[in-house]
């Protein structure tokens, strides 16, 4: 019996499961038929918002290892990729011969340079003592001199005057004495008491008290007006050449010792940089050689790289050569692990930091790891857009919460950053979204027509779409909706409101406005009549221009500019709109630069060139 009620009702389920498929099958053929498109009929269920890419497994916490040794050298040794290391264990050895060498030739810099250096330190001393000597030296000639003007002014000058006026008054005492004594001896001779011998013996000896006395004025006057003056002048001389040796000599004396210091200085600066570069020598001989700075698992970088960075760089082998810091080897400090992907821009504004994330790794599989977005980097990966302009991704890091031995780094893996998650939510293809005026817009199929209808949607995982308002569960969508709709042509036939209107014309405006240059344009080249010239050769003034109708275009060249528009995406319409919008101020100011033309075809100015007329295109 029981048995029996278990068949009736799997029997039961069976007939109204096969008339809910019937009414689904009939409502689409219905669609179909209708419409003679594809359809997609509304559902409602669980919907996952997400992000998926692809990535690299990485170390979140390590340490790198960089070639300290300046230039380029080569491997001559290296540890095995994937061994485990302890600290101070032998990681990398480089070639260090040419720095070995160098090392030689600079010591023997240095020890010339500690020689010069000592050898300018003596000589500083010596020339400090001579310089002190000859100082001392002119300083006791001055001494000297100033002294010599002392005695001579204060003692000799002096003595020297008074002897000469002392030889004066005696001579002036023995003339009278004489004079007086010539005087009786002539009163004797007349009274002839004495000879004449003697009388004449007296006036010879008076004769000779004069001249003495005027010898002795003439050595007063000798003194005092030549020998006093020129000694005088002779021991100031001496007193001022005394000063100016000097003056000289301590001059001299400082200049030789800057000399000497300023020698030293740079005897010292020579050798402490012979013995810097000896010792970077010494340091980069010693950088050669790379110790494991603590426990970990070697990792190669190259091993590590990801995106296009991998393809420009050579495998990390004996012999291959390596640049001053380039990255060698990875050290994991812990077991702990961190996914690495690139966000595309259009994904950007849906992820953000502290959103889980799932990760596969393509070696484990059956395995997955969840994860949280750590990072989000604030500009683009300059590699990726050195690789190609046109992508613009976003290093972003996922670390992983569960530490698994099994994770290495290098490891290709998935990640899926989850955005949102409905349980029960409407949602219909991407594709058979589009926006008509700006807004979302699906078309739904009825068993009569197609008809538009605006929707509220969310977010998309690139599949289905999140609907939020204006469908129904069960109701058919277009999953080819019409892209005309979302054209220029499409908007003018599906709204006549004012602003749909002034916004078509003016685009149409730039587009025509946007051809008319010489050089040609996208409508001149698609086949579009280019604007009137004038019959002078010119072009018209920008109030003489009108708007451009429809009647100007053919149904081959609207269709034409349909096509083109509808490969557009919104950005690149806004971008020709901005292009199109500066084009006409251009073109309006070169009319004003321009002379106007006369009669004859010359300017106004004298020596202008005649303008030659421009061809008159027929449409």
């Amino acid at each position: 019996m029981l048995k029996s009620k278990k068949l009736w009702l799997v029997v039961g389920l069976a007939v109204v499961a096969a008339g809910i498929g019937w009414m689904v099958w009939h409502n689409a053929a219905a669609a179909h038929a209708a419409t003679g498109q594809a359809t997609y009929q509304v559902v409602r269920g669980p919907l996952t918002i997400s992000v998926i890419q692809s990535g690299t497994i990485q170390a979140r916490e390590m340490t790198t290892i960089q070639s300290q040794v300046e230039g380029r050298t080569s491997i001559i040794w290296l540890i095995p990729e994937g061994m485990r290391v302890k600290k101070g264990d032998l990681l990398m050895e480089l070639d260090a011969s040419a720095l070995i060498d160098s090392r030689l030739d600079q010591e023997i810099r240095v020890q010339n340079a500690e020689a010069s250096y000592i050898g300018a330190k003596e000589n500083l001393e010596v020339v400090r003592n001579q310089t002190q000597s000859d100082v001392d030296i002119a300083t006791l000639q001055l001494q000297f001199a100033k002294e010599d003007l002392s005695k001579y002014l204060e003692g000799e000058y002096p003595n020297e005057l008074k002897r000469a006026e002392a030889e004066i008054t005696l001579a002036e005492e023995e003339l009278t004495r004489v004079r007086e004594q010539l005087t009786w001896s002539r009163q004797l001779y007349e009274e002839k008491f004495i000879s004449q011998t003697e009388l004449q013996a007296d006036e010879l000896s008076a004769k000779k008290r004069e001249l003495d006395l005027e010898l002795a004025k003439n050595n007063l006057r000798l003194l005092t007006e030549f020998t006093h003056k020129r000694t005088l002048a002779q021991l100031e001389s001496d007193v001022r050449q005394a000063e100016m040796t000097l003056e000289r000599v301590t001059r001299k004396a400082r200049a030789e010792l800057v000399q000497a210091e300023a020698d030293l200085t740079a005897r010292e600066l020579e050798y402490n940089r012979q013995l810097d570069r000896l010792h970077k020598l010494e340091e980069q001989i010693k950088n050669a050689t790379i110790y494991a700075p603590h426990d970990g698992t070697v990792i190669y970088a190259t091993s590590a790289m990801t995106g296009g960075r991998r393809f420009n760089t050579e495998p990390l082998i004996e012999g291959r050569e390596v640049r001053e810091r380039e990255e060698l080897i990875y050290l994991p400090t812990t077991a702990s692990a961190k996914a690495e992907v690139s966000i595309h821009e259009a994904n950007l504004q849906k992820i953000s930091v502290g959103l889980p994330a799932i990760v596969t790794v393509d070696a484990l599989p059956g395995r997955e790891y969840l994860g949280t977005v750590a990072t989000i980097a604030p500009l683009p990966d300059p590699q990726s857009m050195w690789m190609n302009p046109d992508l613009k991704v976003y290093n972003t890091e996922v670390f992983l919460e569960d530490n698994d031995e099994a994770l290495r780094t290098g490891m290709s893996c998935n990640v899926e950053i989850i955005v949102q998650q409905h349980d029960d939510a409407l949602f219909v293809p991407v594709q058979s979204v589009i926006r008509v005026d700006g807004k979302p817009t699906v078309f739904v199929a009825t068993s009569r027509a197609i008809e538009p209808r605006q929707v509220e949607i969310g977010l998309d995982n690139n599949r289905m779409v999140h609907i939020l308002d204006g469908l129904s569960e069960g109701e058919e969508v277009l999953l080819t909706p019409p892209l005309r709709a979302g054209t220029v042509e499409g908007r003018q036939q599906r709204s006549s409101s004012p602003e749909i209107q002034d916004i078509t014309d003016r685009v149409r405006d730039r587009l025509n406005n946007h051809s008319m240059p010489a050089n040609g344009s996208m409508l001149q080249e698609a086949g579009y009549p280019p604007r009137n010239i004038g019959q002078e050769g010119r072009q018209p003034e920008p109030q003489e221009r009108r708007q451009p109708t429809d009647r100007e275009f053919s149904p081959a060249q609207r269709e034409q500019m349909r096509r083109q528009l509808e490969q557009m995406t919104s950005e690149q319409r806004e971008q020709m709109l901005r292009r199109m919008e500066q084009a006409p101020s251009e073109q309006q100011e070169q009319p004003r630069s321009r002379q106007p033309m006369r009669q004859d075809g010359t300017g106004q100015g004298q020596g202008q060139r005649r303008q030659r007329p421009t061809e008159t295109t027929a449409p």
